[in-house]
């Protein structure tokens, strides 16, 4: 193999999912500063519009795991880089004609129900993006150097989270009338480049090599290839999948707690930060993020991908309680610290993830094992996270104590899982699947 196939395998995975993730969080973004207005005007409380935009965030997610389990499928028999294409494809269609949805004043419930639809299709691409492109990343990367390679795959969370918060930074700088009336169609719209670059790019990168193996394996035991992905993992892979879910909900649904339901929370009337600087700190936290991750990333490779998350977890929960309240002050000094030190710490509990879920499973059913725990994990914790935290902070008066003490219950339930979790190696690599050490 060409020794700058690794690197162009990691530079694909990170184009791609920066891509993806960008679509995605600019859909979240709009979520908590505008859906509420312009798609759910009818409720004369604020934050049940908020509620209800989150409702329909969280539709991508419930998409997810249905989304890994068909491109799992064609990830796992045809190959990965066939599926990501496909992927990427989905996801600009579906993020382009959100910009073009017709608002609620003009059509209606129509355009809830459009937006719904279109929220779907945004969260079947990403469930079968994500396991696909850490794959590519991680197959391709030599030994002693998974970790910091399958990372690149996770670097496009924080790009996609930074241009996505960037972009709505500099459409809320025209002014709240403009970013209802039309402003905010423009982050969606300017997908469509994004995509033609991520394909262009993609399009160049060579198939896995582990999958190549597992295809002259199979190609040389033909029966043994006929069960179907899904069952494979369902019959001898349950119990990674259950403890792949539990090892994710800081990674997942703590992100969008400490992201988008603090922005919510942040600039709603009880607390009263502008919303330019709590996008602008949030801007600022992505970017904490996606410098760290590399570094936190090699670190995994030399001490262990596992302790560095366990570390990152405990560093959440303890930075749980001053990320909400520093709210209350409108200090911009400490905020902007408090995101970026939040960030840093869930870089931790990021980063290495996609090797550590990639190692539960063996290759021949990797794709769809590691999608089915990362999207399943993304519909329970990503999904309806921020709905629960609005819905437990209303229903406690408003202050932030039930948020905070979801995300600590999730650090918790993060280590236990993660502690226990079983780790497949590639090596032999054409001889069998390989075995299993704990």
């Amino acid at each position: 193999m060409d020794r700058r196939t690794p690197r162009r395998a990691a530079f694909a995975a990170f184009i791609g999912t920066t891509i993806e993730w960008y679509d995605f969080y600019v859909y979240a973004t709009a979520a908590a500063l505008v859906f509420g207005h312009v798609f759910f005007p009818a409720s004369t409380d604020p934050l049940v519009g908020v509620m209800a935009a989150f409702a329909t965030y969280a539709v991508g997610f419930f998409a997810r795991p249905l989304g890994g389990v068909v491109f799992g499928h064609f990830g796992d028999r045809l190959g990965r880089k066939s599926a990501l294409v496909v992927t990427l494809l989905m996801m600009g269609v579906a993020t382009f004609a959100v910009g073009l949805l017709p608002t609620y004043a003009s059509v209606g419930a129509a355009a809830p129900a459009l937006l719904v639809l279109l929220r779907f299709v945004q969260g079947l691409a990403v469930g079968g993006e994500w396991g696909g492109a850490a794959l590519m990343a991680v197959e391709h990367a030599p030994e002693g150097k998974k970790t910091f390679y399958g990372s690149f795959a996770q670097l496009g969370n924080s790009a996609g989270a930074l241009l996505a918060t960037g972009a709505f930074s500099l459409m809320t700088s025209l002014g709240d009338e403009a970013l209802r009336d039309w402003a905010w169609r423009v982050p969606f719209l300017v997908s469509a480049v994004l995509v033609l670059v991520g394909m262009f790019i993609r399009l160049r990168v060579e198939e896995s090599p582990v999958f190549e193996q597992v295809r002259q394996r199979r190609e040389s035991a033909p029966a043994a290839a006929a069960e179907l992905p899904i069952r494979a993992v369902l019959r001898s892979s349950w119990r990674p999948v259950l403890l792949g879910i539990g090892a994710l909900p800081v990674a997942i649904g703590g992100y969008y707690i400490a992201t988008t339901f603090l922005l919510a929370y942040a600039t709603g009337a009880d607390v009263g930060v502008e919303e330019q600087v709590v996008l602008n700190g949030l801007s600022f936290a992505a970017f904490v993020e996606l410098v760290a991750t590399l570094a936190i990333s090699w670190l995994g490779d030399r001490v262990g991908g596992r302790r560095v998350v366990i570390v990152g977890l405990v560093a959440v929960a303890l930075l749980a309680v001053p990320q909400f309240t520093v709210m209350g002050t409108r200090n911009t000094v400490l905020i902007f610290l408090m995101l970026g030190l939040m960030r840093l710490a869930m870089s931790a509990t990021y980063g290495p993830m996609a090797t550590l879920l990639a190692e539960m499973f063996p290759p021949n059913v990797r794709y769809t094992g590691m999608s089915l725990a990362y999207q399943v994990a993304g519909a329970i914790f990503g999904g309806l996270s921020p709905l629960a935290a609005t819905a437990l902070v209303k229903a406690g008066g408003g202050g932030p104590a039930p948020a905070i003490g979801l995300l600590i219950g999730m650090c918790l339930l993060s280590v236990v899982c993660l502690a226990v979790a079983p780790r497949h190696r590639d090596t032999p690599a054409v001889s069998g699947v390989p075995a299993v050490s704990q």
